[in-house]
Parts: structure tokens; sequence; C-alpha cells
């Protein structure tokens, strides 16, 4: 993998920091994407690997501002930004809902767009997708619909591209233990009218091993990927729920 890359959306966040770190540690250089460059000079500052690149994927503009960073093949590109937690289904603002598809499936195919001349037979397109794409909640509406759309989003992208080698896969973890899960403990305990460590201990309690996804078993299965024999994944979702889903299949 000598002089390819990676290219991380929300490279910042709980999940983006530990997946540079792996992709790193796999041999890829990263371009790292996310809406401030404060926090991508901090990551600069530990690895010189990493290729600071401010854009938003809510905007167009930023196809361009993305293309214009590549300068080689692009081996693999995550797609991993959080959404707002907006609050319930029959409270959660329109226009919340809306923004997070636009982030979450819009922002995919701007950046799939974005790198396409740079894509080779064997390049992988990841999406981090999330747990309640499957099983719908009353109470995260927004991560609900745009995970769930974004399986859509990416089993399409598995068709278009099978023909030229490259492959689409979503990774979907269950809740893990981020400043973002203890805003949706937050939102919730304010629903209900109870503490949120209540609620957290409820969440924690669905899992069949009594546990949170940790950032760090996202970046391996990220990085599981880049083998040759995950082609026979592509279009799938590999679930890292830790035991939380109930339905079949």
């Amino acid at each position: 993998m000598a002089n390819e890359l990676a290219v991380v959306v929300g490279a910042s966040g709980a999940f983006g920091c530990r997946i540079v770190a792996r992709l790193i540690d796999s041999g890829l250089d990263v371009l790292a994407v996310a809406r401030s460059a404060a926090p991508l000079q901090a990551l600069r500052a530990e690895c010189p690997r990493v290729i600071p690149c401010v854009a938003d994927l809510a905007a167009d503009a930023s196809v361009a501002a993305i293309g214009a960073a590549l300068d080689r093949p692009v081996r693999m590109v995550v797609h991993g930004p959080g959404v707002a937690v907006a609050g319930g289904v029959l409270d959660a603002p329109v226009a919340a809902l809306v923004d997070a598809v636009n982030i979450k499936v819009g922002g995919l195919l701007r950046l799939v767009r974005a790198v396409d001349p740079h894509l080779r037979a064997g390049s992988r397109l990841v999406a981090i997708g999330g747990h309640y794409g499957f099983e719908p909640t009353a109470y995260a509406a927004s991560a609900g619909i745009a995970n769930a759309a974004l399986v859509n989003a990416v089993r399409q992208l598995s068709l278009a591209y099978g023909a030229r080698g490259i492959t689409a896969h979503l990774v979907a973890p269950g809740p893990a233990d981020t400043e973002r899960l203890h805003r949706v403990a937050a939102d919730r305990a304010r629903q209900r009218g109870i503490d949120s460590a209540a609620v957290l201990a409820e969440m924690c309690a669905e899992s069949s091993l009594g546990a949170f996804t940790t950032p760090e078993q996202v970046a391996w299965a990220v990085a599981l990927l880049l083998a040759p024999e995950a082609d026979a994944m592509t279009g799938s979702t590999l679930m890292l729920d830790s035991g939380r889903r109930r339905g079949l299949p």
C-alpha cells in the first residue's frame, strides 16, 4: 500500500481519530477531513502522515475541496461524520432529520464523487452507520432515519462500482461510550424525566455482553476491510452492536 492514500471524513471525532491511527499503522497516508482546521492540525502534529483537509461534506463545495487535495491512488475512503442529537420522532425538528440525511447520505455521495478519479480495483468505500438504522427507536430519530438511508446508498454504490473491482461497505456500531452517546442519553433522560446515568445503565444492559462498543473496535473493523478477502463483503453491513440486535437477518 506504499504511496496509497486513505481519505477519512470525521477524522477529528471519537471514531475518526482511532480510524486514522489504525490506517496509518496499516501503511497508508491519510487525508483527514473535518469542518475545522484546529483539530486537524493537532492530528498532523501527532503524525506527519496525516494530510489535513478542511471541508464540510454537507455542502457541494466539499467535492472540489477534497478533489484538489488528492494526488495519488485512493485505497480507502471512510465516511464517518456525526449528526446532531435531534430528539425523538414525535418532536425532532423535521429540518434536523433532513440535515442528518444530507450529512450521512449526501456527504457520502459527495465524497465518492470527489475521489472517483483516484479509485482503483481493490479500493474500498466505507460508511460508518449505526445500530439505530436497523433497530428503530422512538427517541433517536435522526440517527435511525439517516443510517437506514445509508444502508441503501451503500448497497447502490456496491452495484455501481462492482464492475471496476471497487467495493462498498457499511460498518454499523452499536452505542459507543463517547461524548455523543452521553448527549443521546441526556436527551432521552429529559424526555422521560429521569437521570441520564439511569439511561446509560439501561442502554448498556441492552447488550448481551453488558457492554458498549468502543471506538477501537470500530477502527479494527475498518482496517479489516483492507484485506483482499473483504471483496466478498461488498454491499453488506458489518454489525458491531455488542449483541444488541434481536431481529433476523
